[in-house]
């Protein structure tokens, strides 16, 4: 099977279908495997859950204009930079030095509950010490696969947004 062959309404089912393997491997690793997510994992997670949301709706909708098309691509890549964004940051805090991880904050939900979304977006993405845990899994540190299934999912999103409906 060739991928760059495949249909828009299969590509985005095939997106859907990833997604949805990643949210459930997130949950097993939550529970089955005890890595408690940090929010900069909770943050990834929902980048997965908007890609998975307009790949869902591409695939059910299959439009055939270019226009409807894109609007699905469009949603699902704006979820993937911001997941791709998100997990640059992760990476990047996870390779500082020791001397130069930020303390340990407050959990998100505390935070949601406690500050307006603007401080609570500017406290995450300055990070804090749980974010700066590695728990490697195969070798890879959990937002180094959450960047390559990010990239994969937008080759995907491209291939099959740019491909000319059938007739």
């Amino acid at each position: 099977m060739n991928p760059l062959r495949w249909s828009y309404r299969t590509s985005f089912l095939i997106g859907f279908l990833i997604c949805a393997a990643l949210l459930g491997f997130a949950l097993y690793a939550e529970y089955g495997l005890h890595m408690e997510p940090c929010p900069l994992c909770i943050f990834q997670r929902i980048a997965f859950m908007v890609m998975g949301v307009f790949f869902l709706v591409g695939a059910i909708h299959g439009p055939k204009g270019k226009a409807a098309r894109w609007t699905y691509a469009v949603g699902a890549i704006l979820g993937g930079i911001g997941g791709i964004a998100t997990a640059a940051r992760h990476l990047w805090i996870q390779t500082l030095p020791a001397d130069q991880i930020p303390a340990c904050g407050p959990n998100l939900g505390y935070m949601m509950d406690a500050f307006p979304m603007a401080k609570v977006l500017k406290m995450v993405f300055t990070g804090s010490g749980e974010c700066a845990k590695v728990e490697p899994i195969l070798g890879l540190p959990m937002p180094a696969w959450t960047l390559l299934w990010y990239v994969a999912l937008l080759a995907l999103v491209l291939v099959a947004a740019t491909r000319r409906a059938r007739q």
